[in-house]
């Protein structure tokens, strides 16, 4: 999880993207990275298949933004 967190950071921060907050640790099995647009949340396997995060997402209805 660390090291999906720190590549993620690190490939944004090159781009000029830094993050506004980020929260949790390692041992709680959820870190999260507040880009202002977007949140990446970072999940172990034990609180991905308990949250069931892709069975909510599975319903949800695509947003398509043109600029």
């Amino acid at each position: 999880m660390h090291a999906v967190y720190d590549e993620i950071a690190k490939s944004l921060k090159r781009e000029g993207i830094l993050p506004h907050h980020h929260e949790g640790e390692v041992d709680s099995g959820w870190l999260l990275i507040d880009y202002g647009e977007i949140i990446v949340h970072i999940f172990s396997l034990a609180e991905r298949q308990y949250y069931q995060m892709d069975r909510l997402w599975e319903q949800a209805n695509p947003v398509v933004r043109i600029q």
